[in-house]
């Protein structure tokens, strides 16, 4: 015989049973499930196959089951069999099966499909499982926002750049007596991303962020015992920021040549601008110099990372 679907696998279907607790007197008795009328249920007592209908042994309807006769608990036996409730063990149908039918939690790992080793499941743009393909060693999961899974990349770099090196050279630079005089720094060792303006001697980065300045400066008279006092100044956008390096000899004896080095961290836009400036004093009144001839004078600055 042909079939549509699934051939009924008859030799595997059973009927569910019920067991009931005997109560003297008592002819109303409830079924675990509800049926259409008596028809439906096998009713068995001591063994013994009861006939239904009205006028008969029982009567039945929902879930209430009426006997014509009380029984004894302890001497009677009662079960009955649901005619209608047959279970079958035979495979379902493909694409049977849904949520409905299935329990909360009940699908385990070793229910699910293989995959590939590294895979991770997430949502396409309609809301479909999707796997999202194993990265490389290294890589990290990134969003790729609303609308797409995420996916594996290789970490962006993180660099301090803008960033500046440069120096005064080959000679030194001449600075007046108790006066700021601008570094005329004229070598250029490093300078990415950002603006070096050699006929102003400032630095302009061109990205806002917080940046890490150093400048050091050696400052001389032209004399033994003629330094008085010296130190660097930074400024930004023309004014004062900081004084690195201060000496004061005028209370310990006069001295002659001073390193005046120091760092900072400075927040900046991307259209400010720093520069240095030297200052001395000395007793003589006369000029000084900035040294630069052994790269003694220099200035370093660049963006850190946050």
């Amino acid at each position: 015989m042909s079939y549509l679907g699934n051939a009924p696998a008859r030799s595997f279907i059973s009927f569910e049973r019920q067991v009931f607790t005997i109560v003297n007197s008592q002819t109303a008795y409830a079924l675990s499930h509800s049926v259409t009328n008596e028809n439906d249920i096998r009713l068995v007592v001591n063994n013994v196959v009861q006939e239904p209908g009205s006028g008969k042994a029982y009567t039945a309807t929902g879930t209430a089951l009426t006997l014509s006769a009380a029984l004894t608990n302890g001497t009677d036996e009662m079960y009955c069999v649901f005619l209608g409730r047959a279970t079958a063990t035979s495979a379902p149908g493909a694409g049977s099966i849904g949520t409905v039918q299935l329990a909360d939690n009940a699908t385990t790992l070793a229910k699910m499909a293989s995959g590939t080793d590294g895979n991770i499941i997430s949502y396409d743009a309609s809301g479909n499982p999707v796997a999202v393909a194993t990265g490389n060693d290294g890589q990290v999961l990134t969003s790729a926002g609303a609308g797409a899974p995420p996916a594996f990349e290789t970490l962006a770099g993180a660099v301090n750049t803008p960033l500046i090196q440069v120096s005064l050279q080959s000679a030194a630079q001449t600075i007046g007596d108790s006066s700021q005089t601008k570094i005329t720094y004229n070598s250029v060792q490093q300078n990415v991303g950002g603006t070096w303006d050699a006929s102003n001697y400032r630095w302009t980065p061109g990205t806002a962020g917080k940046y890490f300045i150093t400048a050091s400066t050696m400052i001389s008279a032209d004399a033994d015992s003629d330094l008085g006092g010296a130190y660097t100044v930074i400024k930004m956008n023309g004014t004062i920021e900081f004084y690195l390096g201060n000496v004061n000899h005028l209370v310990q004896g006069y001295g002659r040549t001073h390193q005046a080095t120091g760092s900072v961290i400075k927040t900046m836009d991307d259209n400010d601008y720093i520069e240095c400036f030297a200052f001395l004093n000395t007793i003589s009144g006369n000029n000084g110099r900035i040294d630069g001839e052994l790269k003694q004078t220099w200035l370093t600055a660049y963006k850190i990372i946050t």
